[in-house]
């Protein structure tokens, strides 16, 4: 598994990628522990491959640049279950940029009987945020939680910068 870091304006990322694809992205003042979390998980072996990363970390820059709408990356989908792996996939291939979704919504469309609770939990273990988009899910009555970033004020800035909330006097 290959690692890179990019610079984005919530803090850097870390993005893991094995040959199949992206595996894990995390913010690096977040992630202690996240390298060999996923090289233990998956059991590989780290390697220095900055061909393998080049191409998620440009496109997590021009994702944060607000240039790129839709990653084209491969996913590599190991760290999830069967049901997350649906859930996530579900949100993944139906919620695009500057849309949102409710967790019950997320629930009914992914098939899976998981509750509207338990999706928020399947969010916060989402081993590929920004790629596969959790922060665009959202509770019927706000923005719900984000485990990633800073937390909801992260949350806050992504569906900003995608349009999906309207900018405040403040946001850059």
């Amino acid at each position: 598994m290959a690692f890179g870091n990019v610079p984005t304006p919530l803090g850097d990322m870390l993005a893991a990628v094995t040959e199949d694809g992206v595996a894990g992205v995390g913010w690096s003042h977040r992630s202690a522990g996240l390298k060999e979390h996923m090289l233990e998980r998956l059991r590989l072996a780290e390697v220095d491959d900055p061909a393998r990363t080049a191409p998620v970390l440009e496109e997590l820059a021009e994702y944060y640049a607000g240039r790129l709408r839709i990653f084209g990356v491969a996913v590599d989908w190991r760290l999830t279950s069967p049901v997350q792996r649906r859930v996530l996939g579900t949100l993944y291939e139906t919620v695009g940029y500057g849309k949102a979704v409710t967790y019950g919504e997320l629930a009914a469309r992914s098939l899976t009987g998981v509750p509207a609770r338990a999706i928020g939990s399947i969010m916060g273990a989402n081993p590929i945020p920004i790629i596969v988009p959790c922060h665009r899910v959202v509770a019927g009555n706000g923005l719900g939680g984000f485990s990633g970033g800073e937390g909801v004020e992260s949350k806050r800035w992504l569906l900003t910068l995608e349009g999906y909330l309207q900018p405040t006097l403040d946001w850059d």
